[in-house]
């Protein structure tokens, strides 16, 4: 009944990074969409463009994990870069959105660990 500890880890890693590709894809999706109402960069445009089509193609093409790691740091950097480029002063509320994002990715470390014999299980 009990898996190892690898397996589960995989699971919620491959789990949580196709749910932040969805997220991900709905965002650029949106974002393109109202391209057409509001004046955007070109540059945007096609960077977002390739994101998307990366993420739309991600079930098939990363099916390893540093692949999909890559797609979302890309999708990521193409809709964060660009903003923060043309708009400096967003950098201070980013920084402070790090600070939760640094609790959770701790947490989830320490949850992988706790599954291994003496390590975190509380057990003395």
């Amino acid at each position: 009944m009990n898996a190892p500890a690898g397996h589960g880890w995989d699971k919620v890693e491959y789990w949580s990074s196709y749910f932040l590709l969805a997220v991900l894809g709905s965002v650029i999706l949106t974002r393109l969409g109202f391209a057409g109402v509001w004046s955007m960069p070109l540059l945007d445009i096609v960077l977002g463009s390739i994101a998307l089509l990366l993420i739309i193609a991600s079930p098939w093409i990363a099916r390893r994990r540093n692949v999909r790691l890559t797609i979302v740091a890309y999708a990521t950097a193409t809709q964060l870069v660009p903003l923060c480029i043309r708009q400096p002063v967003v950098l201070l509320p980013l920084l402070g959105a790090l600070i939760p994002v640094a609790i959770t990715i701790w947490a989830l470390v320490a949850l992988s660990r706790k599954g291994r014999t003496g390590q975190g299980t509380g057990q003395t």
